[in-house]
């Protein structure tokens, strides 16, 4: 009997440990299938019972960190390492409980020695690399988590991990702008990973930021391929049709997303399908179906920031400007590092004219998204604004009459502040005739500013001198020309002003000395359906006794926008109190009317290395006092390219018999040259945000 009885005891031993094991094996199984509360719970109770069980307690630790409370794991793991300081598994778990709380220097350490002690620990090797993928040093982690694999070939939780290692180390190098190394970096990971859908979005999101949009088409297309993927690839091929200035695809693609969004669909694709529709429907100028849907968005979701970005686009593409500010603002007081709220808040103070405020929320949104590439180029456009600049041109000019001339002028403005700009322009005239072989010359300098008053009203002025030589005098002359630029309300601007000048025109008229007082009004109004109305009203007196009425209006409607192409409508009515025929154009009355065609690749908008572009052509009639109608053309164009953001040039020309071109009513044709070429990188008041 007592030999049996040892066995006896350890017989029973066995019993209770291979009980406590399958107590346990439910808190197992809540831990491998993802149900840390219940595993928390489970092991909460075992560990009231058997309050030393090493295994329950690890079990426990992993099971509240896992459900959320990494604090209090780290505690749990700490006071077993202080139990079982040599025990390695408990070093495990406590190593990734620093994870957890994102103490990613200490665990990088302590990482560091558990790879010392056994340098063929797969959970060691792993949570090394992920500390490093954490820290951003993603060529070590790379190294560290293919030792990791090497320990266990094709492990899931490995290749998960070098997946999003390959994915953090390409964005890095797209945030530096080094895109040659993340497309090579995602390709990696395609070929790793087949046509994983993460890899592939962000492949096409890196095409997109680097414009080459029919790679980030041929992406988006893959991902379709992928019926479950469809919804995000439809999304991603409207944006890249919107990039092309192709908005009518854009919706369209757009609403066969939408129109797909079922009780099935995850809250996040819903959400940007719903996103991207509306920003289609803005894009194609659809404002009031976008707007009663960002309506019935508003009251599902009263204050969701990717809703009030929605409305805070609208406004700004219908120039609701105040009220798209209110709803960034509102953005922000929800989150103050939205990009969407910073960078769109500073489009909005820019447009109502706060330029300081939009450089301030433009440099606010790079403290949260550091060298982001949208608001880098917000930057460098209001620098483009405020940077001081040379343009110059050189021109002849000859008509009908047997007049000819050379002019040069050049003008220069040098911002000092957002709101405080200096203005110079010289200008040299030389004019003969070459059947009187009368000539003349003269030489304008004037020095001025440009001042900003408020936010929507802008004071310019420069005064000057003329000096004129001509064939029987030589004289000097006071140039004024002072002006107010007003934007009364939305999408409508009014200049109003007075200009002193010499009629300069031709050799004889300069040598009259003649001085023009003009007393001017511009006002434009543009429009969210695009028609355009442009009106112009000038009085002008002058020494010799006589004045002039003048009225030009234009009405214009946009039928593209890149490249601009508009047709419309011109008529200019004309009077002068006294007709000298002999001696200018002067009619009692002039009427002309005309309808153009206008084509334009902006200067401003165009990529550097590029051409730009401009051509009007024009037909009408026109009609000089009594006399019978005549008809009129007008051929105006311009050609250049722009070597880069700091120097462009381009060759210009008009040809045109309309008898309220020219002072003397004659046919005339004008061939010039013309060079613009910014001084500096930037602005020179402002500390410097990008090279």
């Amino acid at each position: 009997m007592k030999t049996l009885k040892p066995l006896i005891i350890l017989f029973f031993l066995l019993l209770v440990l291979a009980s406590n094991a399958q107590d346990m094996q439910d808190g197992f199984t809540y831990l491998e299938t993802g149900q840390y509360a219940q595993a928390e719970t489970f092991f909460d109770t075992i560990l009231k019972q058997y309050p030393k069980n090493k295994t329950a307690r690890l079990c426990y630790g992993r099971a509240v960190g896992l459900n959320g409370d990494a604090k209090k794991a780290n505690t749990i793991f700490t006071k077993l390492l202080n139990d079982y300081p040599i025990d390695f598994e408990v070093k495990l778990n406590y190593g990734e409980s620093l994870l957890w709380n994102s103490q990613f220097n200490d665990a990088k350490t302590y990482y560091k020695d558990l790879i010392t002690e056994n340098p063929k620990s797969f959970p060691a090797l792993l949570g090394y690399a992920n500390t490093l993928s954490n820290l951003k040093e993603y060529e070590d982690a790379i190294i560290y988590v293919d030792k990791a694999l090497k320990v266990l070939p094709r492990n899931p939780n490995a290749l998960i991990s070098k997946k999003y290692i390959y994915l953090g180390y390409a964005y890095q190098n797209q945030q530096a702008q080094k895109y040659g190394e993340a497309e090579t970096l995602l390709t990696k990971n395609i070929e790793l990973f087949g046509e994983d859908k993460e890899t592939l979005m962000n492949l096409g999101n890196l095409y997109l930021i680097t414009n080459d949009l029919d790679f980030a088409n041929g992406i988006y297309n893959r991902i379709a391929e992928n019926p479950a993927y469809q919804l995000e690839a439809l999304n991603g091929l409207a944006l890249v049709s919107h990039l092309k200035g192709k908005n009518k695809k854009a919706l369209q693609l757009s609403n066969d997303a939408y129109v797909l969004i079922n009780s099935n669909t995850s809250k996040i694709v819903s959400q940007q399908t719903t996103e991207r529709y509306v920003q289609a429907l803005i894009w194609s100028k659809k404002y009031k179906p976008a707007a009663r849907l960002i309506d019935t968005l508003i009251t599902q979701y009263p204050d969701e920031n990717w809703v009030l970005a929605l409305r805070a686009t609208l406004n700004i593409y219908k120039s609701n400007f105040k009220d798209s500010l209110e709803d960034y603002n509102r953005i922000l007081f929800n989150d103050s590092t939205s990009f969407d709220g910073n960078l769109g808040k500073a489009n909005a103070l820019k447009a109502l004219g706060y330029y300081d405020d939009a450089y301030n929320s433009a440099e606010n949104t790079l403290k949260f998204h550091d060298n982001q590439k949208d608001a880098l180029k917000f930057i460098t456009i209001l620098n483009t604004k405020f940077t001081p600049a040379l343009d110059s041109r050189a021109s002849n000019t000859f008509d009908n009459g047997d007049n000819q001339a050379f002019s040069f002028n050049s003008n220069v403005t040098y911002p000092l502040t957002t709101k405080l700009k200096l203005l110079g322009s010289y200008n040299y005239r030389n004019t003969n005739n070459t059947i009187t072989n009368n000539k003349a010359n003269s030489n304008d300098l004037s020095l001025g500013l440009s001042y900003q008053l408020l936010n929507n009203v802008i004071f310019n002025g420069t005064t000057g001198l003329t000096a004129a030589n001509t064939e029987s005098t030589d004289y000097t002359q006071l140039l004024t020309d002072v002006s107010f630029n007003i934007k009364p309300f939305k999408l409508q601007t009014l200049d109003i002003g007075y200009k002193r000048q010499i009629e300069s025109f031709n050799a004889d008229l300069l040598d009259r000395e003649l001085v023009q007082n003009n007393y001017f009004a511009n006002y434009n109004l543009s429009t969210n359906f695009n028609l355009g109305w442009f009106t112009q009203y000038m009085y002008t007196s002058q020494n010799d006794g006589n004045s002039r009425n003048l009225l030009f209006t234009s009405l214009y409607y946009n039928l593209l926008a890149k490249p601009s192409l508009k047709v419309g409508l011109n008529y200019q009515y004309i009077t002068f109190a006294d007709q000298v025929p002999t001696i200018y154009f002067s009619p009692e009355t002039f009427q002309a009317g005309e309808i153009f065609l206008n084509l334009i690749k902006d200067e401003n908008t165009a990529k550097p290395k590029a051409w730009f572009y401009e051509l009007t052509a024009a037909t009408g009639l026109q009609y000089i006092e009594d006399g019978k109608s005549q008809s009129t053309y007008r051929i105006q164009g311009k050609f250049g390219f722009k070597f880069s953001e700091r120097c462009m040039a381009n060759i210009f020309g008009i040809q045109s018999n309309i008898a309220s071109a020219t002072a003397a009513g004659f046919t005339f044709t004008e061939i010039g040259l013309r060079f613009k070429w910014r001084l500096f990188d930037g602005s020179v008041f402002r500390e410097k945000v990008i090279k």
